[in-house]
């Protein structure tokens, strides 16, 4: 027998989550663990924009053909205006190189496989907390990981000295893992005179900066999102950003993100390009095209791309009401002081509840949250609010 003593894998902490939602009988149960975004209705909308450029793509396609091997030339395009800023020298002047990768998670992979195939480096740096994924795809890459501390629970911040403390025990060559914007699980992002901060220890450490941008769009807005990339960019002529129009697109089962590598040089970025091109090559033989299309419909047509910007304001905004809303209803039903939360940025928050307090929310009154106290607040309602808020602060009140 060749299985036989394959054991069992633990279920996935979200997923699992999930699965055991879908199970329980209880007419109010919320869950808050899966991170996608979700309307008033509770629905996770196709956007019109989407819509609109779908029917565009059947209307005038004529082939299913392969595409390059890292996509079509003017995704990558797009996405380097993304990242850098339209019309910018980094997104024009050939020293950076993009695939397109099944999400970001898959640009994340393909990033680490990179690194690890070109002998870049050995030790990954990576945020504590941190989405639990990052530590395993550096460990299947083949690379080895150390943890910097990034959250403070005294105050519900960002933990910035322990953090560069801890960094400044990083090796010469060494890679360290930052979320652009809207970090997962804590929503807590650094300051612009923090991230400045981050880019001149980077240079000075000559450490090599891997982003990972799951979230532009979803904190302030998708100029001000990219400002941390873009001040590290200014100080470090060497990184990598894993993007994703997962979620600013809600193209989550498209699978659309991209590998952008920055490089000291249009000449290097061409060598990069051609080692870029065999571990996607190695890795999924080539990108998926439908998704890939509606991004190059979408934001490269003025009045598709201004649909889009609205449609990804309104989401944005709603999710902020959220927060407010929470916060206001935990205060009216004596839960305390959770105003930190309002502080945070994105789909979710760290809401400060304990292992004991998520799990008798889960037993007792069916609401399902990540063992860390992460909510995705995309998934709160007006319809819902008051329940939850009512839920936490008894066991708040419990404890």
């Amino acid at each position: 027998m060749f299985f036989d003593r394959i054991e069992a894998a633990p279920a996935d902490p979200i997923l699992g989550l999930t699965d055991a939602f879908r199970k329980d009988p209880n007419p109010n149960k919320i869950n808050l663990g899966v991170g996608v975004y979700k309307t008033e209705e509770g629905v996770t909308p196709v956007l019109d924009c989407v819509k609109a450029a779908e029917k565009k793509i059947l209307d005038e396609e004529t082939t299913k053909s392969y595409l390059p091997i890292t996509g079509l030339p003017e995704f990558g395009e797009i996405t380097r205006n993304m990242i850098f800023g339209e019309g910018s020298e980094l997104a024009n002047s050939g020293r950076a190189v993009t695939c397109h990768c099944p999400g970001g998670t898959g640009a994340l992979r393909i990033g680490a496989d990179f690194i690890k195939q070109q002998n870049v480096a050995t030790t990954v740096w990576i945020s504590d907390p941190t989405w639990a994924n990052h530590y395993q795809i550096a460990t299947n890459a083949g690379l080895k990981f150390e943890r910097y501390p990034y959250y403070d629970r005294a105050t519900h911040g960002l933990a910035f000295d322990r953090m560069m403390e801890t960094l400044s025990q990083a090796k010469e060559g060494d890679v360290v893992l930052l979320h652009a914007c809207c970090h997962n699980p804590t929503g807590i992002d650094p300051t612009v005179e923090q991230w400045e901060k981050i880019a001149d220890f980077l240079a000075t450490k000559k450490l090599l900066p891997f982003i990972d941008f799951a979230y532009q769009g979803f904190g302030h807005g998708l100029e001000e999102d990219a400002q941390g990339v873009r001040i590290i960019a200014s100080r470090c002529k060497e990184m990598l950003i894993a993007s994703s129009y997962s979620k600013n697109l809600g193209l989550y089962n498209e699978r659309v993100g991209a590998l952008t590598i920055l490089c000291a040089d249009k000449d290097t970025a061409q060598k990069v390009n051609s080692q870029l091109k065999i571990a996607v090559r190695t890795a999924i033989s080539n990108p998926p095209a439908h998704g890939e299309k509606i991004v190059v419909s979408v934001l490269s047509d003025k009045d598709l791309r201004a649909k889009w910007e609205s449609e990804l304001t309104a989401m944005r905004e709603r999710i902020r009401q959220m927060r407010v809303l929470l916060c206001e209803k935990l205060q009216e039903y004596g839960a305390g002081d959770f105003s930190f939360i309002t502080e945070q940025n994105g789909m979710f928050s760290f809401s400060g509840l304990s292992k004991e307090q998520v799990e008798k929310l889960k037993t007792e009154h069916g609401i399902y949250i990540v063992g860390s106290g992460r909510i995705c607040v995309a998934a709160i309602t007006k319809a819902n609010v008051d329940t939850l808020a009512k839920c936490i602060a008894k066991v708040v009140k419990a404890q």
